[in-house]
């Protein structure tokens, strides 16, 4: 009897260019079976399960091919192609943090290894890391492959007037975790509570409302608005913080997006933006967003902090500040009218006040 395609040995006896050609010609799935067989049989050195872990990946198998990785860096401890494949393989999965761990392991135990650095670089810029991704990439040789448009790139996020959405995706991913215990006992943060105030001066007796939250994290904003809503929906950039949100089961429904993208049109009494529009410098994407989708009277509630004078400014704790002036000029701009803005704390900084605005913005365009 013939052997099957999968017992088939190799062409040329080597498990990653094998799995490479296989892979290219679509057949990933393919590659990962001879390659589990080839382990099983006791071939499975380190080229044969690197190789294993990214013909899973290639099929499909994302869990197959984390579990492969961790297995292999777990037994190569001290190899860094091993860490290196690892954090190949959870970069390609969203797991920032830990593919720039591995990334730096790999280069602590060899400094030369250009695709280790490479990967770090490209890894700094999903987070949104501009300035450390230029760091990694300026170590590498002019000539590598793919450089200039990473260079690029990182340029590019550097000048956009916003928190780039990986840096806040990854940023607030971290947070998650312990992030209602640090805002509310380390920064006493109290923007959901100042908005609430504002909305019982400025919109007084309303009730059964349809409310979005924006950047709603872990639902600190929607908790403190629950009794006005007859509907309560959220976005977050961070996945972390919906499955948080999600916990509370104050949501009707919750979605992982950018508060700048299309929302539903005229479909919401109140928008909540607490403590979100400071990693945007720019508002006028969000504020067009936002106007959008309320009803005619619809209201927009939202903090910032404050810069004195026009315009707006990036702090040093990378927040975006911004002036009465410019909220005033971009509300008139989008159809919506000020019902109230005033000075608060929206949380502390390093045990001091910060300044901000709390604003509620009322739409008037049909």
């Amino acid at each position: 009897m013939s052997s099957t395609t999968a017992d088939a040995p190799w062409h040329d006896g080597n498990p990653l260019d094998e799995t490479e050609r296989l892979i290219a010609d679509g057949r990933a799935a393919e590659a990962a079976d001879r390659l589990r067989r080839r382990i099983a049989a006791g071939h499975g050195g380190l080229l044969a399960r690197l190789a294993y872990a990214d013909a899973l990946d290639a099929a499909g198998d994302q869990a197959g091919a984390l579990a492969a990785a961790r297995e292999t860096a777990m037994l190569h401890p001290g190899v860094a192609a091993a860490a290196l494949g690892l954090g190949k393989v959870l970069l390609r999965a969203e797991h920032l943090p830990t593919a720039i761990a591995e990334f730096q392991r790999a280069l602590r135990l060899d400094p030369g290894l250009d695709e280790a650095r490479f990967q770090l670089g490209c890894a700094w810029l999903a987070a949104g890391e501009a300035d450390k991704a230029r760091e990694a990439f300026a170590a590498l040789p002019p000539d590598t492959p793919g450089l200039a448009e990473k260079i690029a790139h990182a340029a590019a996020m550097r000048a956009r007037p916003r928190s780039d959405a990986g840096y806040v995706r990854h940023l607030f991913d971290q947070f998650s975790t312990d992030y209602d215990v640090r805002m509310l006992t380390q920064l006493s943060y109290r923007a959901p509570q100042i908005l609430r105030r504002l909305a019982d001066l400025t919109m007084p007796r309303r009730e059964s409302l349809a409310v979005l939250d924006l950047g709603c994290g872990t639902g600190l904003s929607g908790a403190a608005f629950k009794d006005l809503a007859a509907r309560l929906d959220g976005i977050d950039l961070s996945p972390a913080m919906i499955e948080k949100a999600r916990a509370r089961g104050l949501y009707d429904s919750l979605a992982v997006a950018d508060i700048e993208a299309a929302l539903p049109a005229e479909r919401y009494d109140l928008a909540l933006a607490a403590d979100t529009l400071v990693y945007l410098g720019d508002l006028e994407p969000a504020m067009r967003s936002a106007a959008n989708a309320l009803k005619p009277g619809g209201f927009f509630l939202f903090t910032v902090e404050k810069k004195d004078g026009d315009g707006f400014e990036l702090g040093s704790k990378r927040r975006w500040r911004h002036s009465q002036s410019y909220l005033r000029g971009l509300a008139d701009a989008n159809g919506l009218e000020v019902a109230g803005l005033l000075a608060c704390t929206p949380r502390m900084e390093a045990r001091a006040p910060v300044e901000g605005l709390a604003a509620a913005l009322r739409r008037t365009s049909p």
